[in-house]
Order: C-alpha cells, then sequence, then structure tokens
C-alpha cells in the first residue's frame, strides 16, 4: 500500500513531537544521531529499534560507529517523509529511552 506524501505543515507538526530530530532542507527526511554510553548499548537500541522497522515493514537508513548511531528517516516510494517515518522515530525514541543515563 503506497503511503502519503505529507505536506510540510503536517511534517513540521509532527516534527514537532519528536526531540532532536531535524528536516532537511527539501523536508524529504528526517534525521537525528543518537549516542549511548556503549557499543552494546547502540547495538541494543539497533536490534530494538529493527523489530520495531520489521514489524511496520519500513526500514531506516542508518550508520553506527561505536556508540553512535545516525539515523535518517523517509519513505522511497512516496518520495519524502509519510506518518510511517514518524511512527518509527517515535518507536526509535522509546528505545533510546530505555538506554538513557
Amino acid at each position: 500500500m503506497k503511503r502519503e506524501k505529507l505536506e510540510r505543515a503536517a511534517i513540521t507538526e509532527l516534527l514537532g513531537d519528536l526531540e532532536g530530530w531535524t528536516l532537511d532542507d527539501a523536508a524529504g527526511s528526517i534525521s537525528k544521531t543518537f549516542k549511548f554510553a556503549s557499543f552494546v548499548e547502540a547495538f541494543g537500541f539497533m536490534a530494538e529499534s529493527a523489530l520495531a522497522a520489521e514489524k511496520l515493514n519500513h526500514h531506516p537508513e542508518w550508520f553506527n560507529v561505536y556508540s553512535r548511531v545516525e539515523v535518517k528517516l523517509n519513505t522511497h516510494d512516496a518520495g519524502g517523509l509519510t506518518e510511517l517515518d514518524f511512527k518509527l522515530a517515535k518507536a526509535m525514541e522509546k528505545a533510546a529511552a530505555r538506554r538513557a543515563d
């Protein structure tokens, strides 16, 4: 099922519910860098986020070095951001909060 691309006003509103996420200049993706106390914490975050992504059938672009995980979300087939990106971002926030110092 193809998702509807969100308009900038809707994106701005949804982004207001997420701390630390940034919108790219073209309003086509959101991103955030998560920092953890150790590699194990970062990997745990990625494992939990991967399970959430699989349930949503929506997968992030991410990069991991030791305790840092850089995440970029967008919906390729919609050509921008959809509700799915914000659902996954919220799931990632919950996963990160469980690993906060």
